[in-house]
């Protein structure tokens, strides 16, 4: 097999373009699930059983679903629906870039959303109780004492789902949105060298996550030493 590598370092500014675009997708959908998920976890532990329903149906139907599947239907289906709801002649031009943004917002809320209950349900009640009997309301309680600590516990677990979703951003490139692999499919289709661009995209990935799962178990170490 005749294998040419300088069309690596020839289409490396395109390719650095794409990753720039997939670690800020990443950055923005884990920042924002972080915080949609966090009040849905709220949400879920709510007393108030209709906020509590809805919050958890969204959750298990979110996590029920193929992301891939998801990916299209927001892409696809939301502009009809928006149509029949507006009336509009036209569906509403979402781009692909907005629904990305959008959608892996809304997917990985989910998954943090159990992440952030989790670390919630293992602070001990004596705590929330506590501070109850400082004058705390339940938001003050939450704000000041819970979620600070659900949030230290849980690090190690929201970075790994956060590589996790490094890794599934590559999907967008179904969606001719230019990430990592959707720039390395276009120069590989272009150049006609699949094999270097899919090797070398494989190699990035893979001393990317390596390398980030690694701090993240040094991360739960120490962690587990403050402990």
């Amino acid at each position: 097999m005749d294998l040419d590598f300088e069309i690596i370092g020839r289409a490396l500014p395109y390719l650095a373009g794409g990753l720039q675009y997939t670690f800020q997708l990443t950055l923005v959908a884990a920042t924002g699930g972080v915080i949609f998920g966090t009040l849905l976890a709220l949400a879920r532990l709510s007393s108030f059983k209709p906020l509590a329903l809805a919050a958890a149906g969204y959750v298990n139907l979110m996590r029920s679903i193929p992301l891939l599947l998801v990916i299209f239907w927001f892409y696809f289906l939301v502009p009809v629906l928006l149509q029949s709801i507006t009336g509009a002649e036209r569906p509403p031009q979402i781009g692909a870039e907005r629904s990305a943004y959008i959608t892996f917002v809304m997917f990985e809320a989910a998954f943090f959303c159990e992440i952030m209950r989790a670390g919630i349900q293992s602070i001990a009640k004596g705590q929330a109780g506590a501070g109850y009997a400082l004058g705390l309301n339940y938001w003050q309680v939450m704000w000041q004492i819970v979620l600070p600590q659900a949030f230290r516990n849980m690090l190690p677990i929201l970075l790994t789902q956060s590589i996790i979703l490094f890794q599934d951003v590559s999907l967008v490139s179904l969606l001719n949105v230019t990430d990592f692999v959707g720039a390395a499919v276009k120069v590989a289709q272009r150049d006609s060298r699949v094999v270097e661009m899919y090797l070398f995209v494989a190699v990035v990935y893979f001393v990317l996550c390596f390398s980030l799962s690694a701090a993240v178990k040094q991360l739960q170490r120490k962690i587990a030493i403050v402990r």
